[in-house]
């Protein structure tokens, strides 16, 4: 746990949350800010501040929660679509640095817009950038 992180203080109960899920790994709860009603989070209890740094025997663990959650949040809100979301790092929008997911119920007309789309230069310049990928693998 760390003190200074207000999900492991919901985690511990210290701070109340409208909960969803739980299980002896990760938690659910609705979002406070929500981008529609029914947007949850889920993360694992234990704090690991990006996706980089959660052990990857937890990814079933936590898989598994957000698929449970996403099913019970559209069935509940009658969504007609759902985002999975997860920011690592203040510049990609980490708002709370402990590792979460966002599940947000998306309905037709909602006005929710996603990212405008890039492309690359040529063919070789995107060949280029997935063999560096390749051999930044570990």
């Amino acid at each position: 746990m760390n003190n200074d992180c207000i999900f492991c203080k919901i985690v511990a109960r210290e701070i109340p949350c409208a909960k969803v899920f739980e299980s002896e790994t990760c938690l659910g709860f609705l979002d406070i800010a929500p981008v529609n009603k029914g947007h949850a989070l889920v993360l694992p209890k234990a704090h690991h501040p990006t996706l980089w740094d959660m052990p990857t025997e937890l990814a079933e663990d936590m898989f598994a929660a957000m698929k449970s959650v996403s099913l019970a949040v559209r069935e509940a809100t009658g969504a007609d679509g759902l985002n999975v979301m997860q920011n690592n790092l203040e510049p990609a929008g980490q708002l709370v640095p402990h590792l979460h997911f966002h599940l947000i119920p998306r309905f037709g007309g909602d006005g929710l817009q996603l990212w405008d789309q890039g492309s690359y230069a040529s063919g070789d310049e995107m060949d280029e950038l997935a063999s560096k990928i390749r051999n930044a693998l570990r």
